[in-house]
């Protein structure tokens, strides 16, 4: 059986997963049909989760009345804080356990970098659905700090640096997302992912068109997604590399 953590965590990533193609149908990405579908298989998987966050909060018949008080305030606090995670995504007590106690949610021991760098994950994409920038990115710097290789992190921490230097103007700021995105192409060249952003950043960038041709060039080699591809595609319309 599930914990209870394991449930508020399946429900967050399951609303983050509705943000993610309420996002893309706006961008074209997704049909409204395809998006329907995602939303009753996601919708019908969030209920399931609910349904079984309340079966394993609530009290077992054969539990003493001296014991039965004690853990009924639990029990109301788990499915209150269920509900808000449906509202906000972002679990706030999940968020404060470990960004400023870097302890388990029940106050116990540490969590092993591993698990860190997985809960650190979690909280990034839902931070990014969210569209809390900030939060994400002190997510994913927090990971480099565990793990400076992560590809993943400094991919995201490398888009999320870029488009915030640009936006404000800051040339330190563009310059250190261009290095972290540079990195994670070097350390996983046949990844699609932060080949993807690299050249988009070099397109986005004046007197860089021919090391953006060049990058989007490898990129299409190296099998991209569907949903990669549509984001690449009016880069590729530009650089003439659609075929």
């Amino acid at each position: 059986m599930r914990s209870e953590r394991q449930l508020l965590d399946e429900i967050r990533l399951r609303e983050a997963s509705v943000h993610d193609a309420e996002r893309e149908r706006a961008a074209g990405e997704l049909t409204g049909a395809d998006f329907a579908a995602i939303v009753q298989r996601e919708g019908a998987a969030i209920d399931a989760a609910r349904a079984a966050l309340l079966a394993v909060s609530r009290p077992t018949a054969s539990a003493s009345p001296a014991s039965a008080p004690r853990r009924r305030p639990r029990s109301r606090l788990v499915v209150a804080l269920a509900c808000f995670a449906l509202a906000a995504v972002v679990l706030v007590w999940a968020n404060v356990g470990l960004r400023q106690a870097g302890q388990s949610a029940s106050g116990g021991l540490a969590l092993s970098r591993v698990q860190k760098v997985q809960q650190l994950s979690l909280e990034g994409e839902a931070d990014v659905a969210a569209g809390d920038d900030v939060a994400a990115l002190a997510a994913y710097q927090a990971i480099l700090n565990l793990e400076p290789t992560n590809v993943a992190a400094l991919t995201e921490a490398g888009w999320l640096d870029f488009t915030a230097g640009s936006a404000s103007k800051n040339a330190s700021v563009v310059a250190r997302g261009v290095d972290d995105l540079h990195r994670a192409v070097t350390l996983a060249p046949a990844s699609p992912a932060p080949r993807l952003y690299y050249a988009i950043v070099a397109a986005s960038t004046p007197g860089n068109q021919a090391l953006a041709k060049q990058e989007f060039s490898v990129f299409l080699t190296l099998r991209p997604s569907r949903a990669q591809r549509l984001i690449a595609a009016p880069f590729l319309g530009n650089l003439g590399l659609l075929g």
